[in-house]
């Protein structure tokens, strides 16, 4: 559903994906439960927000079969994949649009995989300023967990520590008519059921 409402950011194409989009987000520094996300003044005016399940791995691994990929898996976590839009969509690219100093907010605490018996139906939601934006749950992601480790995996080593995020439901600032972009002040609530409410103001 988030394909669907985003139209600026795939040149108007909002089909279902054959395939898992795969991008680099500069995961140092990453920042924690109740830290500041910092608003890059004079470099955005389109600063946005993004519940996401967090797979953490807890071994390396490649070309791994999806039939073992929960193997890999150490343990989840939620994330807020601050983006920069118009960054995003001037870079051509979303590498610098999602990575400034700030942009991935973590936790806010990581649960062993043995204390989740479903990543794949678990209720996600993200609120701002008490409104809510984002709900749905784990079970729409367009790919499941284990094709996503599987496909990633493919030709390329994935380390103990790599942090994967899954992707994010419908809801997000940029697709509401007007855009609810992020502002100084701005508290961000991201919640997985089981994993706790990731919470962080705008600065």
């Amino acid at each position: 559903d988030h394909v669907k409402e985003v139209k600026s950011l795939s040149n108007g194409d909002t089909s279902i994906p054959k395939l898992p989009v795969f991008f680099n987000k500069i995961a140092d520094p990453a920042i924690g439960q109740g830290d500041y996300i910092i608003y890059p003044r004079g470099l955005t005016e389109e600063l946005d927000y993004e519940v996401e399940l967090a797979l953490v791995l807890g071994k390396d691994g490649k070309d791994i079969p999806a039939e073992e990929a929960y193997d890999y898996i150490f343990g989840y976590t939620i994330v807020n994949d601050v983006s920069a839009r118009d960054v995003q969509v001037m870079h051509s690219q979303w590498l610098k649009g999602k990575s400034m100093d700030t942009f991935l907010p973590m936790g806010p605490y990581l649960a062993h995989k043995s204390a989740i018996e479903n990543p794949e139906n678990l209720k996600i939601e993200c609120r701002v300023n008490g409104e809510l934006r984002q709900s749905s749950n784990t079970q729409h992601l367009i790919f499941d967990i284990p094709y996503i480790i599987s496909s990633l995996s493919q030709g390329m080593t994935l380390k103990a520590g790599d942090v994967i995020l899954t992707g994010t439901p419908a809801g997000v600032g940029a697709g509401y008519e007007p855009p609810k972009f992020l502002k100084p002040g701005d508290v961000i609530e991201c919640s997985i059921e089981g994993l706790g409410v990731l919470r962080n103001t705008v600065k």
